[in-house]
């Protein structure tokens, strides 16, 4: 694999992860909170790959495997599955 090619994985996946960081954590309603974690998701999915495909990073495809399940269960949790009835203010 090309050093160009992993070098884009990498600092694509540490740059979408922190858009998505500062999305979630602004709190601007559920369907903004799922977008960031889609692109959690596109993030996770570069590194996975970064991190398999590059001989001294597999550490950081193995957490992102993990982080990938999490950012999964928020994209179901904002985007896919429906909103709690009663109170949740937040449905925007």
């Amino acid at each position: 694999m090309s050093q160009f090619v992993l070098q884009c994985l990498q600092y694509y996946g540490a740059a979408a992860g922190t858009v998505a960081a500062l999305i979630v954590s602004l709190d601007l309603g559920r369907r903004w909170t799922g977008w960031g974690f889609v692109i959690f998701v596109t993030s996770s999915l570069a590194l996975i790959g970064w991190g398999f495909l590059d001989d001294t990073a597999q550490g950081i495809g193995v957490q992102n495997i993990a982080l990938l399940a999490i950012n999964c269960v928020g994209v179901w949790r904002y985007l896919l599955g429906r909103a709690r009835s009663g109170n949740d203010e937040r449905a925007r």
